[in-house]
């Protein structure tokens, strides 16, 4: 049953893909209604199993189960799978009526001709829990608004019309990533899935099983564990039709050309081995510009901090952590931030080194960087600082996937930085995925149209003003991915998107945008955000708790749950 194995090694594999192949009958055969009940069951056993999915998570990272980190496991699991399914299912109802998912959506423009999808706030609980927070889906350039409410629902636009089995081979560092993947091949594709766990991840299939069930029982949905052999048989095997995966691009060039010299002579060449589609989310060196302006001293301890959790979230091990801060070195409050942003770094909460091969990579940037300071608890996180331009290469090129943070400065001020920064990352950092930008708003403000041009420079899947991109992965109908265009030979960050849960065609990037304040500074400064420090920063003491609220929110949102949350919220 399988291209490269006749006699097949795996035969609990080849059943369960031929299960989905005769589950694609019964999902071909489901209307839109029934599709949406599915959802809402997954939604519904995605809370009632959300403290088992959390206690797994933090079994696997190694963490207090007392941490306030435990917050991160809240937010960035359950809750994200929860509120995703929510927003699919409105879409899919919309669907069922003969409505385009789009139907009531606020769109925009945005430079160069494009037309945006208000991604969040949708609903007046969007604007209370994430005040101050909004996020556009940026379209390609030529869509525009009647093209886009024609075309969102991607396959679900015909549901009967199914295309194969789907192989996705999940992440091992945030326990959503694998779910959420599986949910967008069933839905914006129309394919079954046989979803492969990263092993780090083997101890969340007890929680996937029950959580995916309503899917499993159909047979449009098998999990699988296992090593590289697992993956590659899987793959390459001939009921298979499409493979997505979440890793890096090594992984994905060995799963396209191979390995070895064969693997290198076929990328050359253009020759992949993989004779199916492929879709991926591969990470990269994200950068995190910092536009010089006059800040307080509160602005710099708490932006400080806002780098420091975008780096250290889960320990530093996300594709998405920002790695390099573009610092200006005429700022006149660049030694005072760059001071800050150490202190931040090296009183951020312990954790384990849980990522295999994390040690073997600071300890790599540590080779490259000898002056870079050690900071935490047994100096396992790296600052890097200091740098002549010829010394930037190793820090932009390299994916660290640990607790490495290095600094780059570069001698311009005002708009000619901004412009710089942005020609340095889009020209020497490698990866689209995100890019985050920090700004007083006077500063914003006094770009005027400049400052949106700047975005439209920026060649990146998301980008994230006074945020982190982070929150474009927590926001569902918001778009998740790499910037359009890359290939096979040359595939960066990857190649689509997930989340989306809009089902929108043809998506460009996604912008979020964040109080540059926390409340109840933001008030006073004229920023109308009622956000305090944000759950998912790496101090917040109270995200355990919150996390967990919002999560029993997200499953059943009701006003008589709001006054617990904000004040867990106010608390942090």
């Amino acid at each position: 049953m399988s291209d490269h194995d006749p006699a097949s090694t795996h035969p609990a594999i080849d059943q369960a893909l031929a299960d989905l192949v005769e589950g694609e009958k019964a999902w071909a055969g489901l209307s839109l209604g029934h599709r949406r009940q599915l959802l809402d069951r997954v939604r519904d056993l995605t809370v009632q199993h959300a403290a088992e999915w959390v206690a797994a998570a933090v079994q696997i990272k190694g963490l207090d189960p007392d941490s306030p980190l435990v917050g991160e496991e809240w937010i960035s699991g359950p809750y994200s799978v929860a509120t995703a399914a929510t927003t699919l299912s409105a879409s899919l109802e919309k669907l069922e009526s003969g409505t385009s998912p789009l139907a009531d959506a606020a769109f925009g423009t945005a430079p160069g001709g494009r037309t945006t999808v208000r991604a969040l706030p949708m609903s007046v609980f969007d604007r209370l829990l994430l005040s101050g927070f909004s996020a556009d889906v940026w379209l390609q350039p030529g869509v525009d608004r009647a093209t886009a409410q024609r075309e969102a629902g991607l396959a679900q636009l015909d549901p009967t019309r199914t295309q194969g089995v789907g192989v996705v081979l999940g992440a091992g560092n945030i326990t959503s990533i694998a779910p959420l993947d599986t949910l967008y091949e069933l839905f914006a594709h129309n394919r079954v899935v046989a979803l492969k766990l990263n092993p780090i991840m083997d101890r969340m299939l007890p929680v996937f099983e029950k959580v995916l069930e309503p899917f499993i029982a159909i047979g449009a949905v098998r999990i699988l564990t296992g090593g590289a052999d697992v993956g590659t048989y899987l793959t390459r095997h001939r009921l298979v039709d499409h493979v997505h995966m979440t890793g890096s691009a090594l992984t994905h060039d060995a799963i396209v050309f191979g390995t070895g010299e064969e693997g290198a002579r076929r990328k050359a060449a253009g020759e992949p081995v993989l004779d199916k589609g492929m879709t991926s989310e591969l990470g990269g060196v994200s950068p995190t510009i910092v536009l010089p302006g006059a800040w307080s001293r509160a602005d710099i301890e708490f932006q400080a901090e806002h780098i420091a959790t975008q780096r250290l979230h889960n320990g530093g091990y996300n594709c998405i952590a920002s790695q390099v801060v573009v610092l200006s070195s005429r700022w006149p409050q660049r030694d005072e931030f760059v001071a800050a942003l150490r202190a931040a770094v090296d009183r951020a909460p312990a954790r384990p080194a849980y990522y295999p091969g994390s040690d073997d990579r600071v300890a790599s940037a540590t080779q490259s960087y000898p002056k870079a300071e050690r900071l935490g608890e047994r100096g396992g996180r790296v600052l890097v600082s200091g740098l002549q331009p010829d010394e930037f290469a190793p820090l932009l090129q390299t994916e660290y996937f640990g607790p490495v943070l290095g600094v780059i400065e570069l001698p311009h001020e005002g708009e000619q930085f901004a412009t710089r920064a942005a020609e340095v990352v889009n020209e020497q950092f490698v990866g689209t995925l995100g890019v985050n930008i920090i700004a007083e708003p006077g500063t914003i403000d006094s770009m005027g149209t400049r400052f949106d041009a700047l975005l439209e420079s920026l060649r990146y899947g998301t980008i994230a003003v006074n945020a982190w991109t982070g929150v474009g992965y927590l926001t569902p109908a918001a778009t998740w991915g790499a910037f359009p265009g890359h290939t096979l030979s040359d595939v960066q960050s990857g190649i689509g998107v997930v989340h989306n849960a809009l089902l929108i065609d043809r998506p460009e990037r996604t912008v979020v945008r964040g109080p540059f304040r926390p409340s109840p500074r933001s008030l006073l400064h004229r920023e109308w955000s009622i956000s305090p420090k944000p759950p998912w920063f790496v101090t917040n003491r109270t995200a355990a708790g919150t996390g967990r609220r919002l999560t029993e929110f997200a499953g059943k949102p009701s006003w008589t749950r709001l006054p617990a949350i904000f004040a867990s919220a106010l608390r942090g």
